[in-house]
């Protein structure tokens, strides 16, 4: 009998089973792969946009807002938040402006953010005011424990953390390098800003008496009014 010019199993019967067995599985792999294909480029359709609220102090015209703003946008995409892909960005500018604040804050959080961001210490209580579930996270703020936004720094609690961009437990190093520079200081005053809690006038005043200085008064003060306790100070003649 004549064979056919094409085996049927070029490889031996086995080696044909084994292939069509192989080549069966190819397919059913590829068509799982295809009708995944269409679930995938929905899911990455479907991908939810994150919101982030930011409550600035600043104007939106003021360099150093616009300078902070830039770094922050580098981390997000650093850390793969896309504007306009994956994230949404609402921006309200405090300039300082304490009703601004109260407002601003109740805007952001009237359009549901997944979390604010407070850009100083002055903007937090109003946003804890606005809101006691979403995240709040918070920079420049030199005492957020002294000032009630947090618990301590080691367990915020709440819906607030952040950064504190001072450690008032230093202060007292401060104190004995003035020391050192001007041995013959005998009398300090404190001045410290009204709204960024007591922690530094409670860390500076035992400092004070271990290095037998008197400490004529601890002022609670933002300038302007500032520059008005110096020249009361200069007028008692302070040594400090």
């Amino acid at each position: 009998m004549q064979q056919s010019a094409v085996p049927r199993y070029p490889f031996g019967r086995k080696h044909g089973r084994d292939r069509t067995v192989k080549r069966r599985e190819f397919i059913l792999l590829l068509g799982g792969a295809a009708a995944a294909w269409p679930l995938a480029a929905r899911a990455q359709q479907a991908e939810r946009i994150r919101r982030i609220g930011v409550l600035m102090n600043l104007a939106a015209d003021d360099p150093e807002a616009l300078a902070r703003l830039a770094a922050f946008h580098q981390g997000l995409q650093e850390a793969g938040w896309v504007v306009g892909r994956n994230l949404r960005i609402e921006y309200r500018w405090g300039a300082g402006d304490a009703d601004r604040f109260r407002r601003y804050a109740a805007e952001l959080l009237a359009l549901v953010p997944d979390v604010v961001l407070a850009t100083s210490g002055t903007t937090v209580p109003w946003l804890l005011q606005a809101t006691r579930s979403v995240p709040i996270v918070f920079t420049q703020t030199p005492d957020p424990v002294g000032a009630g936004f947090v618990a301590s720094l080691a367990h915020p609690g709440g819906n607030i953390t952040g950064f504190t961009n001072f450690d008032y437990s230093i202060g007292g190093k401060f104190l004995e390098l003035l020391k050192e520079i001007a041995p013959g200081v005998t009398r300090a005053g404190v001045l410290r800003d009204a709204g960024v809690g007591s922690a530094s006038g409670a860390q500076s005043r035992p400092q004070l008496r271990r290095l037998g200085w008197s400490c004529a008064q601890s002022m609670c003060a933002m300038p302007p009014k500032s520059n008005a306790a110096l020249r009361k100070w200069r007028a008692a003649r302070m040594a400090g």
